[in-house]
């Protein structure tokens, strides 16, 4: 029995490793000096087709006869690396990475945290409950930032499912978008995810619904993951091309995976490099930080419980910038509506909308607004440090 076991697990790994480096789709880089119609050309000399081209990191995503091995296309003119083009359920529970969406058993284990009331109780009276602020924007203050600080002409990518752009609390402040999925300008949610965390970042301020936390702010939908929540590394890359080339100041990536990839780091350098603040959820398996948020570049975001405790299904480690309110999260629904949500999904949107705020109110470039993010936070003291990072941000301290 023993050697059967031994034999049935060799056997797995090597047709987990023929399959990991036979052809399919694949992120394959090139020399910074390769010109496109070259690339194209060392692609299609060995049976493979362009899907696109990501410019900014000097790869293109293609796909591959089955036949075609990863040294094949090693040995193509110019190119630095090969890798594997996943397709994931980036919100769903998967086997490669971290589950976005709390499980059955986090979710029970959080019911605990909404029934206990706030240290600060005063602060969730109903009396000074304002209908249109849910709990998490009224956490982080919002409301005390905008007689001078509204995220007005920020320009603000949520790169997600899409945005429900006719939805009354979105349209708006929605100003465009982009498909990476079909590669067309029609950035609509058909999922739901996209619409619920743009509603958290900047909803209007109407006297309807919901208000976000940045309520002027200008979104921009960059669709990147399909109906099904699921999506190449290829087209999350695309999606962070497009808002860097459309000149995004803020952008919201509210997905993750226990898996990085050279491609994805590489983009990610470019987008700090612009200058552009992107917060990422810090990922919701209680373990550590996922990617991209594990990155250097982002501003990873745990996610915190109306009794301000860090959420249980909540990624936590060093990586961590602040924490935000992520569990029962109340926002815009896909086709109409309203609907609660948990997971550091919802956390990301709230600091988001935060970084939009500390953008208007001076402080250009990512690093910029990630010291803003944390002078203006207050550690829970509940929490420990490794868990929240700088702590909650008060939005009014980023007014003065």
């Amino acid at each position: 029995m023993k050697h059967l076991k031994i034999m049935l697990a060799l056997v797995l790994a090597l047709s987990f490793t023929a399959s990991a480096f036979a052809g399919g789709n694949k992120i394959v880089t090139f020399d910074k000096h390769m010109k496109s119609s070259e690339k194209l050309v060392q692609i299609n000399s060995i049976g493979g087709t362009v899907e696109r081209e990501l410019k900014l990191i000097d790869a293109v995503a293609a796909v591959f006869p089955d036949d075609v091995k990863d040294f094949k296309i090693w040995s193509l003119k110019g190119v630095t690396n090969v890798e594997d083009d996943l397709y994931l359920p980036w919100l769903n529970e998967a086997s490669l990475q971290a589950n976005p969406l709390p499980t059955m058993e986090s979710v029970l284990a959080s019911a605990g945290e909404l029934e206990t009331p706030s240290a600060d109780a005063a602060f969730f009276s109903p009396k000074q409950e304002d209908a249109e602020l849910p709990w998490g924007i009224r956490r982080v203050n919002a409301a005390g930032a905008w007689p001078y600080i509204t995220g007005a002409g920020v320009k603000v990518a949520v790169i997600d499912t899409g945005i429900d752009y006719k939805h009354p609390d979105l349209a708006p402040n929605y100003k465009g978008g982009w498909n990476a999925v079909t590669m067309t300008n029609d950035p609509m949610d058909d999922q739901g995810h996209g619409t619920h965390v743009a509603g958290t970042v900047g909803a209007v301020r109407d006297g309807v619904g919901v208000a976000g936390v940045a309520p002027n702010a200008e979104l921009y939908g960059v669709k990147v993951l399909d109906k099904n929540g699921s999506g190449q590394y290829s087209w999350i890359v695309a999606g962070i091309e497009w808002a860097v080339n459309n000149r995004m100041q803020v952008v919201n990536m509210s997905l993750g995976g226990r898996s990085g990839t050279a491609a994805l780091a590489e983009v990610m350098k470019v987008a700090h490099k612009a200058g552009i603040a992107v917060v990422c959820a810090a990922g919701n398996d209680s373990g550590a930080v996922n990617f991209p948020a594990r990155y250097p570049e982002a501003i990873a975001v745990s996610a915190s419980a109306s009794n301000d405790t860090i959420a249980s299904f909540s990624s936590r480690g060093p990586e961590i910038a602040v924490i935000a309110p992520g569990v029962s999260v109340y926002s815009t629904k896909r086709g109409g509506g309203y609907t609660s949500m948990s997971g550091t999904s919802m956390a990301s949107p709230h600091a988001a909308g935060l970084a939009a705020l500390a953008v208007q109110a001076g402080n250009n470039g990512a690093e910029a607004v990630r010291a803003a993010l944390k002078g203006a936070a207050t550690p829970l003291p509940a929490v420990q440090p490794g868990h929240q990072g700088a702590g909650m941000v008060d939005a009014a301290r980023l007014a003065k």
